[in-house]
């Protein structure tokens, strides 16, 4: 909440210098060399739409302007056929909404690993956002080396003992094939008593994907929340990911009123894209 407060407060004082002296007492020239440069880009997380079509996930998505998308089986079930994957896929090409990648798939068997390689490949992305079993990482290594696609492993906090955050997952990939990341969760990663902030600059060459969104707690009792309303500090985020030069998506995952999430995506998204104007 205080990062939202120290948000609104910067922007309302920038507003209101802007008055006393003049909107254009600085020139576009000078403007832009102060602005900071977002490398990275804003997308959505499949989960989001779990209770949506694919029609009313493209609808929702042009009316937030939002064109990257992580497509979760919901909408495009993993034992799909190449031709029922196209059909998929042409409906959100059309739309303008690009499919970065899929996941996030979880892995408990071989047949399950391998099911999601070729999943990946029909769907033609560059990277699965996985989940894998500890045992599977040496056979997922092998398939990562086959296929040549990336794996970026999502930490989903203290819930679930499998990748409870980016340190696990870290210590768990760091002697394997550099292909094989991770997606850091920032809600998860603070519900579980960790920075997301120091993890992102930790764990820099190995970040390969991010689900951005805010949380009331950091605990494992805290729920999604409309961002800038918690308790993460999204601008040190930005700045972090500015700092390592991240050039993924921040892909939003609201996980509050997923019957009618609407209002809070686009708050969540609004108040993000404040925070990434801000020098």
């Amino acid at each position: 909440m205080n990062s939202r407060r120290k948000f609104l407060k910067l922007a309302g004082t920038g507003v209101l210098a802007a008055g006393a002296t003049s909107l254009h007492a600085l020139t576009g020239m000078q403007a832009a060399a102060e602005k900071e440069v977002n490398t990275f880009n804003i997308g959505m997380a499949g989960f989001t739409f779990m209770e949506f079509t694919v029609e009313k996930i493209i609808e929702m998505m042009k009316r937030i302007g939002v064109r990257n998308l992580s497509l979760k089986d919901f909408h495009m079930p993993l034992n799909s056929t190449q031709e029922q994957i196209s059909s998929v896929l042409e409906k959100f090409k059309l739309a303008g909404i690009n499919i970065y990648t899929v996941g996030v798939i979880y892995m408990k068997t071989r047949d399950s690993v391998d099911q999601a390689f070729e999943y990946a490949k029909m769907a033609g992305v560059n990277m699965i956002v996985g989940a894998p079993n500890y045992e599977l990482l040496p056979y997922v290594e092998k398939k990562i080396k086959s296929y040549d696609l990336k794996m970026a492993i999502h930490n989903h906090g203290p819930d679930n003992p499998l990748y409870p955050n980016a340190t696990d997952i870290w210590n768990h990939i760091k002697e394997l094939d550099s292909r094989i990341g991770i997606c850091i969760d920032i809600g998860h990663t603070t519900r579980d008593g960790q920075d997301p902030s120091v993890d992102i600059l930790k764990y820099k060459s190995r970040i390969y994907d991010i689900h951005i969104k805010d949380v009331d707690k950091a605990t494992k009792d805290g729920k999604t929340i409309e961002m800038g309303r918690g308790i993460i500090n999204i601008p040190k985020v930005v700045g972090t990911l500015r700092k390592i030069k991240y050039s993924g998506c921040c892909s939003l995952e609201f996980e509050k009123d997923m019957k009618d999430p609407l209002p809070g995506i686009a708050e969540s998204i609004g108040y993000f894209r404040g925070v990434m104007d801000c020098k």
